[in-house]
């Protein structure tokens, strides 16, 4: 795997606060990483500018929001995900079928293939067995990710958001095709922090990751450029 392969599967995790801190990381890491992922918090405080000011640098955005009302709701704000001009949205698949399917069928209908992809988030990296006895899911967290990404694929969605520990069983259900963004990654210099289900970059992109989401590893990092690069490093290295 070429450097620039390894360098745009990584997922910078724009956990900062305020327009300043984005614009600098921004500029820092635009070369460095393949995407940006802006989430609920960052989005909440500085709504549309957190967006744009990513792509002012040319960087590419996965609007990471994780949708999960009724059905004309989440297609909607889909729709004005995909407006946004963002690379990967998303959406939580335990909204079920119908929720799934009616978001998939607005944003094609609207933008054809110039369109972000469309992710349905499993069972997150936090969650384990007990999380999930806890909200009356009795299946284990495996068979859940693996029925939630094979409905997933069945209602449109182009991929999934789900542990690295769950990508060999998800492949195996969902064929080559379908996109797997994995957080809870871990590169070999950092702490594991509060993710429960974690691999390295290297293992997780080995074992057929197509994006990795890594925040706190880059963002920490007394130079956080360098710190990216570490880990394309490891990529290379573990996936020749």
């Amino acid at each position: 795997m070429t450097r620039d392969e390894a360098r745009k599967k990584i997922i910078f995790a724009l956990d900062v606060n305020g327009l300043a801190e984005i614009d600098r990381y921004a500029e820092m890491l635009s070369s460095k990483v393949g995407m940006f992922k802006v989430g609920k918090e960052l989005f909440t405080s500085c709504g549309l500018e957190a967006v744009k000011t990513v792509q002012r640098h040319g960087g590419q955005v996965f609007l990471d929001l994780k949708y999960h009302d009724i059905p004309n709701t989440v297609a909607k704000a889909m729709v004005e995900a995909a407006r946004l001009g963002v690379q990967l949205a998303n959406l939580h698949a335990l909204g079920g079928r119908e929720m799934m399917e009616t978001a998939a069928t607005a944003v094609r209908k609207e933008f054809g293939d110039q369109r972000p992809r469309l992710l349905a988030v499993t069972i997150l990296t936090s969650s384990t067995e007990e999380t999930l006895r806890g909200v009356g899911i009795d299946h284990p967290v495996q068979d859940m990710v693996v029925r939630l990404a094979k409905l997933a694929q069945e209602s449109g969605m182009d991929g999934v958001v789900a542990s690295p520990l769950e990508i060999g069983l998800i492949r195996e259900a969902c064929g080559p095709g379908f996109l797997i963004v994995t957080p809870g990654v871990r590169p070999g210099f950092a702490s594991v922090d509060d993710q429960k289900r974690i691999m390295t970059p290297a293992e997780a992109v080995g074992a057929g990751a197509d994006y990795l989401v890594i925040g706190r590893p880059i963002a920490k990092a007394a130079d956080p450029a360098a710190a990216a690069e570490l880990i394309v490093d490891e990529i290379v290295a573990g996936c020749p």
